[in-house]
């Protein structure tokens, strides 16, 4: 699993010359604008309501007040980091719902960019079809509400386990992690469905192969670090590094066909 991470990573830098030498870049700041306006908007929203919702919990769960009446400075100090814990938590589980979200209205892009990116890599063109599109965007659409179905399960798992002391400080990273691997789940199905994988065949597959799956997640995830640039370029060059790391996988020999 760690070769198919470091594939996934160096895939990324390729996209980047790739992009470039094959001038893609009107298929990567259009859907990146948008991406970026909806994300600096549902962080704001997500600020603003997610402190009244940890309030809410901790007021009707009776925790709080329960710590007001123990004047304890170590149980107090646990909590503060049980607050900090479910606040990342909260933060990946909402990023979640709102990677998919846009996943589903980006999918005609995506689809067309990780077709484009593949044909220019085996040297072929793959004839246009408004049919065939429709049916690569019910398909993307099928895969992300199954993947944030599945998501929504292990992050809601995961946020009961935030709340036990020491187990729950490692939450996070086990959240993180969920998340890099179903977002690089529904880059790598693009390419899967061209190989006519069914969905049932391309879970599978992927399944078997998670590294590519998690590193590719991995650094989508890294690109939000860099405000503003990293948001416009994160979604589409996930995309394009997806078709990559999948092409060399099978090219070296990590996937066997």
């Amino acid at each position: 699993m760690l070769k198919e991470i470091i594939i996934s990573i160096q895939a990324y830098f390729e996209a980047h010359r790739f992009i470039s030498k094959h001038k893609l870049w009107k298929w990567i700041i259009i859907p990146g604008i948008i991406y970026t306006i909806l994300f600096i908007i549902g962080i704001y929203l997500f600020w603003i309501s997610s402190n009244s919702a940890i309030e809410f919990i901790l007021l009707k769960s009776g925790v709080k007040g329960w710590l007001d009446r123990m004047h304890d400075s170590w149980l107090n100090f646990f909590f503060i980091l049980g607050q900090i814990t479910l606040h990342l938590v909260l933060l990946l589980f909402y990023f979640s719902l709102f990677k998919y979200l846009f996943l589903i209205i980006g999918s005609p892009v995506f689809a067309y960019l990780s077709e484009k990116t593949e044909s220019i890599i085996e040297n072929k063109e793959f004839p246009f079809s408004f049919k065939q599109l429709l049916v690569d965007i019910m398909r993307a659409i099928k895969i992300a509400m199954r993947n944030m179905l599945w998501q929504t399960v292990y992050v809601i798992t995961i946020l009961i386990l935030s709340f036990i002391p020491l187990v729950g400080w490692a939450a996070p990273v086990v959240s993180l992690l969920v998340e890099c691997y179903y977002f690089g789940f529904s880059m790598l199905d693009y390419s899967s469905e061209r190989n006519r994988m069914s969905p049932q065949q391309s879970i599978d597959f992927i399944g078997n192969h998670k590294g590519l799956a998690i590193g590719n997640g991995i650094v989508f995830y890294v690109f939000h670090l860099v405000p503003v640039l990293g948001w416009l370029l994160a979604p589409s060059y996930a995309v394009v590094a997806a078709t990559l790391s999948l092409h060399h996988a099978q090219k070296k020999h990590v996937i066997i066909r």
